[in-house]
C-alpha cells in the first residue's frame, strides 16, 4: 500500500474515533479495517430487501411487499453524466446489492420526489457514513435534515485528504456543502 494511502486510513481512524455527537445516531464504532467500513448499530428504523440500485446514494427497498424509492440522507454522490458516478454506484452496490437494510429516518419522511429519506445500515455497517469515508459519496446538508452533518463533514475531509475515492476527479470540489 502506498504511503499517502497508509496517511489517509491513519488520518481517517483519528477522525472516526475521536467523532461525538449529540444525537441517538452518533457513531459508536469505528473503522473495521483496510474496507473504511463504518460500523454503528442502528436505532429503530424499518426493514427491507434492496432490490434496485439506482446510483451511488439511491436505492429501491423491498419493505413489506411495497417497493419503495430510498435516497441516503446526507450524503451525495456523481450523477449519471459526472465523472466518478459507475465507481461510486458500484461501491453503493457492493454494500448494499441484496441486502436486508434497516432504514432510519432523520427528520424528514420523502423529498420532493418521493423518495424516503433515510440513513442506510448493512448490520451494523452505516452505509451512507461509509461511503463518505471511501471518497465515494461527499457530504451534504439538506436542511431540516443534518443529524449527521458534522460527521459526515469529519469523515469527508479525511478521505479528502487521503485522496480516496472520487476526490482525484475534484467532482466534490464545488465550495459548498448545502444544497
Amino acid at each position: 500500500m502506498k504511503l499517502c494511502n497508509w496517511i489517509g486510513l491513519l488520518a481517517l481512524s483519528i477522525a472516526v474515533a475521536g467523532c461525538t455527537l449529540e444525537t441517538p445516531l452518533a457513531p459508536s464504532g469505528n473503522n473495521t479495517g483496510n474496507n473504511n467500513i463504518i460500523s454503528q448499530q442502528p436505532n429503530g428504523g424499518e426493514t427491507g430487501v434492496v432490490t434496485n440500485i439506482i446510483d451511488g446514494d439511491t436505492i429501491d427497498v423491498a419493505i413489506g411487499g411495497i417497493e419503495q424509492r430510498v435516497r441516503y440522507v446526507g450524503v451525495n454522490t456523481p450523477e449519471r453524466d459526472e465523472p466518478c458516478y459507475g465507481d461510486a454506484r458500484d461501491a453503493n452496490s457492493d454494500l448494499v446489492r441484496g441486502q436486508t437494510v434497516t432504514l432510519v429516518r432523520d427528520v424528514s419522511d420523502t423529498d420532493r420526489y418521493g423518495r424516503l429519506l433515510r440513513f442506510v445500515y448493512v448490520g451494523d455497517t452505516f452505509v451512507n457514513a461509509t461511503l463518505v469515508a471511501q471518497g465515494w459519496a461527499e457530504a451534504v446538508e439538506y436542511s431540516p435534515d443534518t443529524g449527521q452533518t458534522a460527521y459526515f463533514r469529519s469523515l469527508e475531509e479525511a478521505a479528502a485528504a487521503a485522496n480516496l475515492g472520487c476526490h482525484p476527479t475534484g467532482i466534490f470540489d464545488d465550495g459548498t456543502m448545502t444544497r
